[in-house]
């Protein structure tokens, strides 16, 4: 059985693999970009970003702050749309 301190610490691993997941969108972005001589954001930086934005969003319930779950729960639903419009795009190639 973990002990309260044990949890927290967990949640708090948590919050930075959440902020590593999003820093390391805009990095692969910045390299793919960098590839292909002009800026363009690939499929994979909205993956890190549900990833991110998910576990994010976990946190901020588990912390019980609504500011911070409206703004995570929005930034997660636009991520997912992206996603489906990727995919939907895909589709008619």
């Amino acid at each position: 059985m973990l002990t309260p301190a044990q949890i927290d610490a967990c949640w708090i691993g948590a919050g930075f693999l959440a902020q590593a997941l999003f820093g390391a969108r805009f990095v692969v972005q910045w390299l793919y970009s960098e590839a292909r001589g002009r800026s363009v954001v690939p499929t994979v930086f909205w993956y890190f970003s549900v990833a991110g934005g998910a576990i994010l969003l976990a946190y901020a319930i588990h912390r019980r702050e609504p500011v911070f779950i409206v703004g995570e729960a929005t930034t997660l639903l636009i991520f997912l749309r992206n996603l489906q419009l990727l995919r939907r795009r895909g589709n008619r190639r």
